[in-house]
């Protein structure tokens, strides 16, 4: 082609309100009617075929526990041994599609998600995932059409970064995909990461194995069909559901794994890490392996706080989506002064906050996501009413009767080590040690220490100095850093996001350094008129 595109720079997808009278909520509640009265067959993807394997489970509506939502066929083994050999066979051809064709999947994918599929991928994460619209628009539509956009955006410059040349010899580099397929693994919190772990890899040249949660099974087939519809070839992505041990089982027996892209658990992170540790001697590279785990997030304040500010960023940072978001505020560390005038508001506020059926947009909150997440987050609730080193002062009830609903509780930790202060609960559930004002200096090398995580954190503070010292004793403490603002919500293209210690390995979605993991550069050197004489000038003689 004798030309050079130039695609657009991308701008963050503008955030719908869905309020009252809209035409996007409308729209939005008719697509909600329609899914709900259906019930989805969904099967495994390989090289482009729907495979019905008989042996089935089903994802239900965690606020209605009753209603099913879709019945998903299961990969074994053999299936997914199948799929291996389908992106072997795809990575051929596809590895060497230009990378503005490629792009141009992507790019469409984003524009059929801004339009006729914005309803569709929403309403299967309200449905599926329970969560209400606002929180559902800002994922599995926004987050993700940015996903799309700005990773092209990103490939650009990654491809047009070359070397020096001079007039005899021409340097170039080339960013080729990986010599194998990548695996991706996606959790059930958020439509746009299942998006983003395949399509980040898939740009950059890569076949991919997507096995997703089994909590967000129909979301997940639903992008798997919004690329297909936007281009992308058979076999470039393959879609497995199974049991988790039983696919990464046979993906490790592979040769040909090249990579992991990875979003869940810090346990099943590192054990992964180890069995490809135990394996390395088997595989044709060494595998990349890039993963985003836990959190234990932190909200330090300091007296000069805001506590308007502090309060309202509390209750949105660690109760939106029921606190299931790695990034959810979950231990707060305030002074006595800010407390004696928040607390009680705090408290009267959390058990205002109105939870039920997403479908009502008149609720703040739904249903944590299965019976295993509700029982545990309720032992930890229980644990503290218990307790002497801590107090329920807010919420601490649940109703698993018909859906996994959980109030939005509030602990009162009278000892900063006390376990919901250092644990990862992935619930509705905050965490608080009230300190002693002159403790500044004490309290952040607390926040430092507790836990082992390091993924998102905020400082609240009017002193530029407090902020300054908070800045730089938690340096290592949170990929993530805000200052003045709640821990989550990061942007694409503005906050690229990940951590570091048990938090995963810091490679940062919605950013260039993600997409980098995903080629393996080949340096290239052309001399236009080589030597034809192996002596050197210094050679000669006197």
């Amino acid at each position: 082609m004798n030309s050079r595109i130039r695609f657009p720079r991308p701008d963050n997808e503008p955030i719908r309100s869905y309020a009252p009278g809209t035409p996007e909520r409308a729209s939005l509640k008719t697509e909600l009617d329609r899914q709900a009265a259906e019930q989805v067959e969904i099967p495994i993807i390989i090289a482009g075929e729907e495979i019905h394997t008989g042996e089935t489970k089903t994802q239900p509506m965690p606020h209605d526990h009753g209603h099913v939502l879709a019945t998903y066929h299961r990969a074994g083994r053999d299936h997914v041994e199948q799929a291996i050999a389908a992106a072997k066979k795809a990575h051929v051809e596809w590895s060497r599609w230009p990378w503005e064709d490629r792009s141009r999947v992507f790019l469409r994918a984003a524009e059929l998600l801004a339009t006729t599929w914005r309803d569709r991928l929403n309403a299967a994460t309200m449905l599926g995932q329970s969560k209400t619209a606002f929180q559902t628009e800002i994922d599995a539509a926004c987050e993700l059409i940015d996903f799309l956009r700005f990773n092209v955006h990103f490939a650009e410059g990654i491809y047009e970064r070359q070397s020096h040349s001079s007039h005899d010899v021409l340097n170039w580099t080339e960013q080729r995909p990986l010599e194998g397929f990548v695996y991706a693994i996606s959790p059930f919190n958020f439509t746009a990461i299942g998006g983003n772990l395949t399509s980040s890899a898939l740009l950059m040249g890569n076949t991919v194995i997507w096995k997703p949660s089994h909590s967000a099974v129909l979301s997940s087939f639903y992008t798997q069909k919004l690329f297909e519809a936007a281009g992308l070839p058979p076999g470039v992505l393959n879609f497995v559901p199974g049991d988790p041990v039983e696919v990464t089982e046979a993906v490790l027996s592979s040769p040909d794994f090249a990579g992991l892209h990875f979003t869940g658990s810090t346990d099943v992170f590192r054990s992964i890490w180890k069995e490809v540790g135990n394996r390395i001697d088997q595989f044709r590279s060494y595998p990349r392996l890039v993963g985003e785990t836990g959190g234990k997030d932190f909200v330090v304040a300091h007296p000069s706080a805001n506590p308007d500010a502090l309060r309202t960023a509390l209750v949105r940072g660690a109760f939106e989506y029921q606190g299931q978001k790695c990034s959810a505020a979950s231990r707060a560390y305030v002074p006595e002064s800010v407390w004696a005038r928040m607390g009680a508001d705090l408290i009267d506020e959390t058990e205002s906050l109105t939870m039920g059926d997403p479908r009502d947009f008149r609720n703040f909150m739904n249903a944590v996501i299965h019976q295993r997440a509700f029982d545990k987050i309720t032992d930890y609730i229980g644990g503290a009413a218990d307790s002497s080193a801590a107090e329920v002062v807010a919420g601490g009830t649940g109703d698993d009767s018909k859906g996994w609903f959980i109030r939005p509780t509030i602990i009162r930790a009278h000892d900063p080590g006390y376990r919901t202060m250092c644990d990862e609960i992935f619930g509705p559930v905050l965490s608080v040690h009230v300190y002693p004002d002159g403790k500044w200096s004490e309290v952040l090398e607390t926040v430092d220490r507790t836990s082992p995580y390091a993924l998102t954190g905020a400082v609240f503070a009017d002193d530029r100095d407090a902020v300054h010292q908070a800045f730089d004793r938690l340096r290592d403490a949170a990929g993530n850093f805000y200052v003045n603002d709640k821990p989550t919500g990061a942007v694409v293209g503005q906050q690229p996001f990940g951590g570091a210690r048990a938090s995963g390995t810091n490679d940062k979605a919605g950013s260039s350094l993600n997409l980098l993991r995903w080629v393996s550069p080949r340096s290239v050197k052309e001399t236009f008129v080589p030597p034809t004489d192996y002596r050197y000038p210094f050679m000669e003689a006197e």
